[in-house]
């Protein structure tokens, strides 16, 4: 099993469009449940502390690597990041490691 966690920092914007987007990146990867083979789970964690110095997480977990690698050109995958993501982001972080 591997794990793949994503932190997105997002450019500067209004409060409430950074609230939208927010919601919107939740919504569509969130959708992915059971659509992507080899994705055993998907959520985005965007209740964060005043503390956190990322807008929202990916929390992923997959079958192995290769499950892992086929999410990432999956198209539905693609068009959600295309859509709601990367025009979106100033800072991406990603760990990916095995459970």
């Amino acid at each position: 099993m591997v794990k793949h966690i994503i932190l997105w920092k997002l450019k500067d914007m209004p409060e409430e469009e950074k609230a939208e987007r927010v919601k919107k990146i939740k919504e569509g990867l969130e959708g992915l449940s059971g659509k992507i083979p080899g994705m055993t789970d998907i959520r985005v964690i965007t209740d964060k502390l005043p503390t956190s110095t990322a807008d929202a997480m990916l929390d992923s977990t997959f079958e192995s690597e290769n499950a892992l690698k086929v999410y990432s050109s999956h198209p539905e995958h693609v068009a959600v990041a295309d859509t709601f993501i990367r025009p979106y982001i100033q800072i991406r972080s990603c760990f990916d490691y095995e459970i």
